[in-house]
């Protein structure tokens, strides 16, 4: 499970997030049809800019066995940020 801890002056979020869901995300998020509509979207934005971007398909194989790998690793620390305000964002396995 990925925790998600937020700290800021006022508040303080924990959001676990089980593998599952993230297995989930990584399904819908290489589809063709959401590249597609991403492709679709950043075109539409840049219209007037000289650049044109667009967003590579995902492999959903090599996702999905990195999100397996961590799932070994439990207990590292991916993320941990401190801002000159005071909000501290941590993200841990």
């Amino acid at each position: 499970m990925l925790h998600v801890k937020v700290k800021m002056s006022k508040v303080r979020l924990f959001i676990p997030v089980p593998y599952l869901i993230l297995t989930l995300g990584i399904s819908i998020l290489s589809s063709k049809a959401v590249n597609r509509l991403i492709n679709k979207w950043v075109k539409e934005s840049t219209k007037e800019k000289e650049q044109a971007f667009s967003m590579p398909p995902l492999n959903k194989k090599e996702l999905k066995s990195i999100v397996n790998e961590l799932k070994r690793h439990r207990g590292l620390e991916l993320v941990d940020v401190i801002a000159k305000d005071g909000t501290e964002v941590r993200i841990k396995l």
